[in-house]
């Protein structure tokens, strides 16, 4: 159950390479309470990763790469090397006292994150997050609070937003199009600007349902 004074830290990468062995090179975070607000934002472009032209073609998005350069280049994202992010993200989670980390899918977020970390340090150094700090997940959030949602389901089916299987999509996009009744609306697929409306998505299944869990691995 969360607390309203509880430090979570939203994150979101994105990757290439492949599914089972992603490596990022974005990501951006946001810390907040439910109680303070937004304490911190970064958004990190992953120097190890971003130059390296046989990684970076692989790349699902590798379409917005000259928007990375613009946005680096204009101080919108910070390149640096894994280990001044990875320091970061560790520093800032010990420094407010974080005691959950969250995204959208978060089985994929925890395991990029901890896969870069395995191959840029080959495999010295494992993981990324402070030790004790619980992974929660927006994706199983949402159905918790969606699945039964009748509305919900009707805003899917009328407007096509569904699986292969027929079933409710539950991605962020989707979601978000639904909390903002808007169904033009598309995702940026870049780290910080995914992040804050995944933040969205957490703090509406926690309106909904203050004592929801959403322990990836509860």
């Amino acid at each position: 159950m969360i607390d309203v004074k509880d430090r979570i830290l939203m994150i979101d990468t994105e990757t290439t390479n492949n599914f089972d062995d992603p490596f990022v090179y974005d990501t951006g975070y946001q810390i907040f309470s439910l109680a303070e607000g937004t304490l911190l934002e970064r958004s990190f472009v992953n120097a190890d990763v971003f130059f390296r032209d046989d990684l970076m073609r692989d790349a699902y998005f590798a379409d917005k790469i000259p928007q990375y350069l613009d946005d680096v280049r204009n101080g919108k994202r910070i390149a640096k090397l894994w280990k001044v992010i990875k320091n970061a993200i560790y520093c800032d989670c010990k420094n407010f006292d974080v005691k959950i980390a969250c995204a959208h899918n978060a089985v994929f977020d925890s395991r990029a994150l901890n896969k870069t970390q395995r191959y840029i340090t080959t495999s010295r150094y494992r993981y990324v997050l402070p030790f004790g700090v619980e992974w929660w997940d927006t994706l199983k959030m949402a159905r918790l609070t969606l699945k039964d949602n009748e509305t919900y389901q009707r805003f899917c089916f009328n407007h096509g937003f569904i699986t292969q299987n027929g079933q409710p999509q539950f991605t962020a996009e989707v979601i978000y199009r639904y909390l903002i009744q808007n169904t033009e609306f598309e995702e940026e697929h870049t780290g910080l600007e995914d992040v804050k409306i995944e933040r969205k998505i957490f703090e509406y299944c926690w309106v909904n349902d203050p004592t929801i869990d959403g322990r990836l691995w509860a």
